[in-house]
């Protein structure tokens, strides 16, 4: 999966856009961010990167970042999508 496709999963999910960014960073949102060869992922509040985590593929990064917004989702809404 490519940050792309993974956008457009989000949206045909109605996954509010304020609970993420993709290829950037933005205060209090989840983010995914290419950095140098490889992929992070982290909660951004303000300047700070909380629980960065680092993958070498976008595919294994957003994966993850699928992952981490599915339990958001879950636990702010009662609502998510099955897992695979």
């Amino acid at each position: 999966m490519t940050s792309k496709e993974l956008q457009k999963f989000f949206k045909e999910h109605l996954v509010p856009a304020r609970l993420y960014k993709l290829n950037g960073t933005r205060s209090k949102r989840i983010c995914l961010r290419k950095e140098g060869s490889g992929w992070d992922i982290f909660y951004s509040d303000h300047k700070k990167r909380i629980g960065l985590t680092h993958f070498t593929s976008e595919s294994a990064a957003c994966a993850q970042m699928k992952e981490e917004i599915r339990k958001v989702m879950e636990t702010m809404y009662g609502i998510t999508w099955r897992t695979v």
